[in-house]
């Protein structure tokens, strides 16, 4: 049985069809994503869980154990590469 789609109109107005429950206006997903830095290679759950625990620059990242970041939810094993690879690229790593 497939689902239907329906129209939904977000708070800034704008209009998309979804056929989930989920609420979220893929618009304004797309204007939250940053444009460059670390969190602009991540996929959105992960970039959540980091700003949602205030982990906003490189050197924020830099005080946590990978082991840490992992136990955040909706970061996986995947992003562990980039945040390595562009914490080495500022001189940075995760804590020890």
């Amino acid at each position: 049985m497939a689902s239907q789609k329906s129209l939904r109109t977000c708070s800034k107005g704008h209009q998309y069809y979804k056929s989930s429950d989920c609420p979220t206006c893929p618009f304004c997903k797309q204007e939250r994503k940053p444009e460059s830095g670390f969190l602009s290679l991540l996929s959105a759950p992960a970039r959540r869980a980091l700003e949602h625990n205030g982990i906003t620059t490189l050197q924020e990242l830099s005080k946590y154990r990978e082991k840490e970041i992992l136990q955040l939810h909706g970061m996986g094993p995947a992003s562990l590469p980039k945040l390595r690879t562009a914490l080495e690229e500022h001189g940075l790593s995760f804590k020890n």
